[in-house]
């Protein structure tokens, strides 16, 4: 028998997928064939999905811790005794210090909008607590404002129209390895392409060239880039006096940022500035590709905020395969307003950032965070300042629940696990942000052991606490159902995803001056913002992993021997003037913290820049990771992540 499914992790691609099924185990899994983007295939992680599902190691029952906190140590209790336990820790904390002293802090460990991020799973049960809001600050919220602040929209262009592009710049992007499905469409268009990364990545390597500018000063080459357009008089005039406003102010930005002022900022060759430029002159239509690695410094919002001013000098925006693609979310239109219920808040709460955990354990006391919900998260992995984190979660006064399917460095500090179901258990709909499908996913097993849904978990909690809301009991289809009223649920559960129509792009008139950015207390027009980390040493980037998504995968044991052991790359001239040899063992480290790698020599980074990558666990790793050198800091615009603003030493060890 085959399933209809699909892939709940964070990556733009929103796999539609097929479980074979027999004598009610799941025992094969591979891409859905009539998806318009997955094509059949998945990546080389999702492809081990099923060992992940059916891994030894998976929690299966719920435990109680027993030793200090960090030691992951536990217990197994019962549902039971679980539920009684946090019950009445959260009727004793709010009881003393309110609802808001309770946070549901929710990871992209599953986008769904049933049992994940998207929906909050659990938000129904959290408001009529009257808890704490969660802010997802922590991946793309900073490029997305700044998209809307030009575009008033974060949606762009349609992905499936890279085929109709005659030059694609990938800027910041390596979609060999986060999203490769995309790289089908670029191959089929036979564009001319470009990638602009500090790191020659798997993507630059197949590219026709490779631009590496520093880090953090893409604002800077953008309008660069413009300059050179508008000088050889290839702006579209049309283009601009009908769909734009504030042009005359914003060449006049422009007219700034020579290509002898940009190559100082960016660390890239005048002649390079000044060709790429004339090519983008002279090729309709140009598309841009750029994802959430290039706005996480100080001024990724203002990154993506100028870059999207690009295409609307060229006229690129009208044309089928010129824009800019960084999320296609915004174009999906669905009713998650009656998912989540905001309605059942008591009283208005305050807001606490993904971003700024250790911040919020540590120093947060009006109220004081007394209980967390962790829910599709590993925190210790994966959010800045671990040193801060793994402090604030070691409080003996927090009551931590993580629902959870391994026990991840973030499950070593809880007090509760709840083993929960993974995708081919439970139903669930996800909606890309590489593409415009919703996609539907079907339970196609059982759940092994005493493992609950998201939304289960919370319907039985709530039910244990007393809770008489009648929509805390909805099921999960009806949740489903809610969501989708706007849309042929039937067809979709059917056919197993369903494309949505593309929104305007630019939502009215591109706006080079925004006066939405000044009333939230931002620049008129766009500009380059610098780096804002003020320490010494070299810009370390950590990217995405080939063989883990975030720390998802972390632990499987074929992904880890493949991924090898933790490496930092140094280009030859830095690794000299510190004394590294290739192989070397070192100590990558700041102000911060710490974490140990191994030295890659390699021009595949350019100098003053060192690369490792992320999703690694601490307890795999010497007890830290690169995120133990990453600042507790917000981006220019919503309190975005800073992961790649970033100094560091390298030293032997």
């Amino acid at each position: 028998m085959k399933v209809l499914g699909a892939c709940p992790l964070d990556c733009p691609d929103a796999c539609s997928w097929e479980v074979t099924v027999a004598d009610g185990v799941a025992v094969g899994l591979r891409g859905n064939k009539a998806h318009p983007v997955t094509r059949g295939a998945l990546c080389v992680k999702v492809n081990r999905y099923l060992e992940q599902v059916d891994s030894p190691d998976r929690l299966r029952h719920p435990l109680r811790r027993v030793g200090p906190k960090g030691a992951g140590r536990f217990e197994r209790i019962g549902w039971d005794e679980a539920l009684d336990e946090i019950a009445d820790a959260v009727t004793r904390i709010t009881a003393e210090f309110g609802g808001e002293a309770v946070w549901p802090f929710h990871g992209t460990g599953s986008l769904g909008y049933i049992q994940g991020l998207e929906g909050f799973a659990g938000r129904r049960f959290f408001n009529v607590l009257g808890a704490s809001l969660h802010d997802p600050t922590i991946c793309s919220v900073a490029g997305g404002t700044g998209l809307k602040y030009t575009l008033g929209t974060s949606g762009g262009m349609d992905p499936e129209d890279f085929v109709h592009s005659r030059l694609i710049l990938l800027w910041g992007t390596n979609p060999l390895t986060s999203g490769h499905h995309l790289w089908k469409f670029i191959q089929d268009s036979g564009a001319y392409t470009i990638a602009i990364d500090p790191v020659r990545t798997r993507t630059a390597e197949r590219c026709d060239e490779h631009l590496a500018p520093l880090p953090g000063t893409d604002a800077a080459l953008a309008l660069g880039l413009m300059h050179v357009i508008v000088s050889l008089g290839a702006q579209d005039d049309a283009y601009l006096a009908e769909h734009t406003e504030g042009w005359p102010e914003f060449r006049s930005r422009i007219a700034e940022y020579t290509p002898e002022r940009v190559a100082a900022i960016t660390g890239l060759p005048v002649r390079r500035i000044v060709a790429l430029g004339e090519r983008i002159a002279r090729t309709r239509p140009t598309a841009i590709r750029a994802s959430q690695g290039m706005q996480r410094h100080d001024g990724g919002g203002m990154a993506l905020r100028a870059l999207a001013c690009l295409p609307g000098v060229t006229g690129d925006w009208a044309m089928r395969g010129g824009g800019l693609h960084y999320s296609t979310s915004g174009h999906f239109r669905l009713r998650d307003a009656e998912l989540r219920r905001m309605d059942l808040l008591p009283h208005p709460v305050r807001t606490l950032s993904s971003t700024r955990l250790g911040e919020a354990l540590l120093d947060t006391d009006d109220p004081p965070v007394k209980a967390l919900f962790v829910i599709g998260a590993n925190p210790v992995g994966s959010n800045p300042d671990q040193r801060r984190v793994i402090e604030g979660l070691r409080r003996a006064d927090l009551f931590t629940v993580v629902l959870e399917h391994f026990a991840t460095d973030t499950v070593d500090y809880a007090d509760i696990v709840l083993p929960a179901t993974m995708q081919p258990e439970h139903l669930d709909v996800l909606a890309g942000y590489g593409h415009l499908y919703l996609v539907w996913n079907e339970p196609a097993v059982a759940p092994p052991g005493e493992c609950l849904s998201t939304t289960e978990t919370f319907r039985r909690l709530a039910r244990r606490m007393g809770m008489t809301e009648p929509a805390l009991y909805d099921s999960d289809e009806e949740l489903a159902r809610q969501l989708l009223r706007d849309h042929d649920i039937e067809r979709l559960r059917a056919e197993g995803f369903l494309k949505v129509d593309k929104g305007p792009v630019p939502a009215g008139k591109l706006s080079f001056v925004s006066e939405r950015a000044v009333r939230a207390g931002h620049e008129r027009l766009p500009d380059y913002t610098p780096p804002g980390d003020p320490g010494d040493g070299l810009v370390l980037i950590s990217a995405a992993s080939h063989y883990f998504l975030n720390s998802t995968f972390g632990a499987n044991p074929e992904l880890r021997r493949r991924a090898g052991e933790a490496t930092v790359a140094v280009h030859p001239e830095d690794a000299a003037a510190r004394g590294l040899a290739d192989g070397a063992p070192v100590l990558v480290s700041n102000a911060r913290g710490g974490f140990e790698a191994v030295v890659a020599v390699t021009d595949r980074v350019r100098p003053g820049v060192a690369a490792t990558t992320k999703g690694r666990w601490a307890k795999f790793s010497g007890g830290a990771t690169v995120n133990a050198t990453i600042a507790e800091r917000d981006a220019d615009y919503g309190g975005g992540a800073v992961f790649h603003d970033n100094r560091v030493r390298i030293t032997p060890r």
